[in-house]
């Protein structure tokens, strides 16, 4: 309703959902896109220069010339935006006061100072443009109308309102509930999905994790409560992650979106359930996170730290910002990537003299299992050589499909470390992978000198949810 008390806005949206529409039919190609970001970025250089606190001191060697005569080779110069950065500047990094925005979020402070994340209203354009059109086709494959049960990892997070917008936009109806509320809890959200019929659900690995538990402790099957399609965010998922959350519920599941408060939707997934870039919005760039080299994009894929910069007018647009987190890219047509997140790059881990990334971690575990319902490793040094042990629980009516011993074998080999596997239960701390991380979530490091500084976080965080 508010675009028709703001005419301007109402033209916008009609202008970024008609070049989005021509981009996913492929009617844009590479060397036009290229084109249109090039000139969107020099828009964008002038615009937080001008108006950024942060960017008005970081790039104050630019000039309009130099931002007029910017090539890529050029802004591949201009220094890298960090985390770091974000939290020392806080609110001078936005481009636009506080009054020029509609919602106001921060990240949740669980892992370093927490930073202000506010959105304006070409924020919500641009980021749920893509989303509505991918997702509608999403949806349409598991049905033409759906009660969509939306659960993000707070209620202070933006993933409510953002899917309620996608949702509304789509004709489907959205229920917001959070299980760790204090007036929801686990029964109640298992209550609205068998009352209400729920479809589909939007939710953490963790979230669809804990209310199949819940169901299991109770006697119950996931499956039995008909929903269609859940949309998994916000954590490290691999597609054995997602096969077993999918098994479990009898679902299909999806992966269905790469974003975070700082830096909106990065990438969103395609009816395949392929992880896609939002090159309309976005300019990517891939590098050696211990160098800060560009790697070339290349059809065989690229593996580094992936660096970002908002294309569109927003509230807090971030100039080569590294994300911190770990990717695997590659170009696939008329400009677009495919990307997967496979973890932060505090996340790699070296066990017994070879570094591995978290999402080869958990492929390497759960490739070959059925019905896992959360899982949890440690690695300890004995006898001069580390080894893993992991405890998993999985669901009763799949614990005898399962060659625990052949799991453990694999893994043994791709991971050249000894695996112990024993089957029993996890604790609360599995469920905080959305606020804190992978390794503080799903590993203890047990080892001599290792930093489970943010492992004591999550701990903290899983102790006030008991």
């Amino acid at each position: 309703m508010y675009a028709l008390f703001k005419p301007e806005l109402l033209k916008l949206a009609h202008a970024v959902h008609q070049q989005h529409e021509l981009f996913e039919r492929g009617g844009i190609s590479a060397e036009e896109l290229s084109c249109i970001q090039l000139k969107r970025l020099k828009s964008i250089l002038c615009h937080v220069r001008n108006n950024s606190p942060f960017y008005q001191h970081t790039l104050s060697f630019l000039s309009d010339a130099d931002i007029n005569s910017l090539d890529l080779n050029a802004f591949r110069k201009l220094p890298f935006t960090t985390k770091e950065d974000l939290r020392a500047a806080g609110h001078d990094m936005a481009s636009a006061p506080l009054t020029a925005a509609w919602i106001y979020y921060e990240t949740t402070g669980t892992t370093g100072a927490a930073t202000p994340c506010p959105r304006n209203e070409q924020d919500s354009i641009f980021n749920n443009t893509p989303l509505i059109l991918r997702y509608g086709e999403i949806f349409r494959t598991h049905g033409q109308q759906h009660i969509v049960g939306v659960m993000g990892p707070t209620e202070l997070h933006s993933t409510g309102d953002t899917f309620e917008d996608v949702c509304r936009s789509l004709g489907h109806t959205v229920v917001k509930m959070w299980p760790r509320s204090p007036v929801v809890g686990l029964d109640r959200a298992v209550t609205l999905i068998k009352e209400l019929k729920i479809t589909a659900l939007v939710c953490t690995p963790a979230i669809a994790i804990s209310l199949a538990r819940h169901l299991h402790e109770k006697g119950r099957a996931p499956a039995d409560l008909g929903v269609k399609l859940i949309f998994t965010l916000g954590e490290l998922t691999t597609p054995a992650l997602l096969r077993n959350i999918g098994q479990v519920w009898g679902s299909a599941v999806y992966n269905c979106m790469y974003a975070s408060q700082e830096s909106s939707i990065l990438a969103a997934s395609d009816k395949g359930g392929n992880l896609c870039t939002v090159p309309l919005n976005v300019l990517y760039e891939v590098i050696d996170p211990l160098t800060g080299q560009v790697l070339v994009p290349e059809n065989a894929g690229m593996t580094g730290e992936l660096v970002i910069t908002h294309l569109y007018q927003g509230q807090k647009p971030l100039i080569r910002y590294r994300t911190g987190d770990m990717v695997r890219a590659w170009v696939v047509d008329n400009g677009r990537w495919h990307i997967i997140p496979i973890g932060r790059t505090r996340d790699t881990l070296t066990i017994n003299g070879r570094n591995h990334c978290a999402y080869d971690i958990e492929a390497a575990l759960l490739d070959r299992l059925e019905g896992c319902l959360d899982y949890h490793m440690q690695v300890e040094t004995i006898a001069g050589a580390d080894q893993l042990s992991i405890t998993l629980e999985l669901a009763a009516s799949t614990e005898a499909q399962n060659d625990l011993e052949s799991v453990a074998d694999a893994m043994t080999s791709r991971l050249d470390a000894r695996v112990c596997i024993t089957v029993g239960s996890t604790d609360a701390v599995t469920g905080t992978a959305a606020m804190v991380s992978w390794k503080a979530a799903r590993f203890h490091d047990k080892r001599q000198g290792s930093d489970n500084q943010e492992r004591e976080t999550a701990l903290k965080i899983a102790a006030r949810r008991a």
